[in-house]
């Protein structure tokens, strides 16, 4: 039976491990916290969005971003400081601007197949996660806006993502909860949302109970990769000790860089901050006035997402700062004035903020496969779809590493 390491215990690292067992590995995953899905994983906007699958990789992106430096609240935030990594990544992240058609596609297309395994999964494991199958509606407020976003529609409908277009009237009674002006928007009814971080969990038991070995608490320090297989070293309760596998993927996250520079691989992945609020829907009254329907406001850069009837999760901003999870109360702030501007009836004096690091790479497709040394896998740089890719990266991965698998076993007993 192959033994395999999967290195990083977020979405992609337990989605991994799940599509591993199944094909019958023998896995060890992996993780630095003391439970699953405490970093990224954790708190994002909580949707499952094919029609969120646009690549940033466009010049409204930069020109915006050029616009919003100086302003401490702006959706997206460049700080100005330069380092290697953020130089190189910007860099990557225009060079790749060329690509922007087909990367929107062939992210488009891995989240449409990720929904079949990860519906299927959540089924057969009988994973509670507050799944709302109600579709996300696009908010356009104002002509240039909508126009643009039905660019962007047109662009996904290639990759078999059904969005249209909906009128303001329409939108409220998709969504009668929704205020404030609106010229337009777009509906995918074939999206849903749920929260992350009960997934995650939920699934890491049920891959504990498939036989993967969950190692929480273990620091991966280095790999070194062999002909005959991946050695991993290992910190864990103040000792160090050296495990060997015939494979390791890592799904890392914003570690991944420094796990693949130990392998002879450069992989760029940048750590681009993103905040969430969840506001606590105490009241009868909040709860009527909250949304049932996930949301993305293409301008404020944010989007919402209900969770069960008590919680109301908004996410949105990118902010490029390094390795920094402060949560700044100047980025929160506009998050809580978008609930109190678009839904006036809910309460927001008990809001629990939050920030992660978005493992992104520069031209936003995801670093899925093999990498130069025998028995090294990528599964990271799934950037702000992370949580939508999972599942059909995670199957892409594991075909992977069991094709590999095949001719080496194949050898081995040859030689014997």
């Amino acid at each position: 039976m192959q033994q395999i390491a999967v290195i990083g215990g977020g979405i992609t690292g337990v989605t991994t491990a799940y599509a591993l067992a199944r094909r019958g590995c023998s896995v060890t995953l992996f993780e630095r916290q003391r439970y699953p899905a405490m970093e990224t994983s954790y708190a994002n906007g909580g949707q499952l969005s094919a029609s969120h699958a646009e690549a940033w990789n466009h010049w409204s992106t930069v020109l915006q971003g050029l616009r919003w430096m100086l302003r401490r609240d702006a959706p997206l935030l460049l700080h100005p400081a330069p380092t290697w990594h953020k130089l190189s990544w910007l860099a990557g992240y225009l060079a790749a601007m060329p690509r922007y058609r087909s990367s929107t596609l062939d992210l488009a297309r891995m989240a449409v197949a990720a929904r079949e395994h990860l519906f299927g999964w959540a089924a057969e494991e009988q994973i509670d996660f507050d799944l709302r199958r109600e579709g996300i509606l696009h908010v356009c407020r104002d002509k240039a806006g909508f126009e643009r976003a039905a660019r962007v529609t047109r662009l996904l409908a290639q990759a078999g993502v059904d969005r249209r277009a909906v009128t303001p009237a329409e939108m409220r009674a998709i969504e009668p909860a929704l205020s404030g002006p609106c010229h337009g928007g777009f509906y995918t009814d074939s999206d849903s949302s749920g929260d992350i971080h009960k997934f995650t969990n939920g699934l890491a038991r049920a891959c504990v109970r498939h036989g993967v070995a969950l190692a929480c608490e273990h620091d991966v320090l280095a790999l070194e990769a062999r002909s005959e297989g991946v050695a991993v070293t290992i910190r864990h309760d103040g000792q160090t000790a050296v495990q060997r596998f015939d494979a390791v993927v890592i799904c890392a996250g914003t570690a991944s860089r420094a796990l693949a520079r130990m392998v002879g691989d450069r992989v760029n992945v940048y750590p681009v901050k993103g905040y969430s609020i969840t506001v606590q829907l105490h009241d009868a009254a909040s709860r009527a006035a909250a949304p049932t329907v996930s949301l993305v406001d293409d301008a404020a850069k944010l989007v919402a997402s209900r969770f069960g009837a008590d919680r109301l999760r908004v996410a949105g901003t990118a902010e490029l700062a390094g390795f920094n999870q402060d949560i700044r109360l100047a980025r929160i702030r506009p998050l809580i004035d978008w609930v109190r501007s678009n839904f006036p009836g809910v309460d927001t004096r008990d809001v629990v903020p939050w920030a992660g690091l978005r493992p992104m790479l520069p031209d936003m497709v995801p670093r899925v496969g093999p990498g130069t040394a025998p028995g090294v896998f990528y599964n990271t740089g799934h950037g702000h779809l992370g949580w939508t890719l999972a599942a059909a990266t995670a199957e892409m991965v594991a075909t992977a590493v069991a094709g590999a698998a095949g001719p080496r076993a194949a050898a081995a007993m040859l030689v014997a």
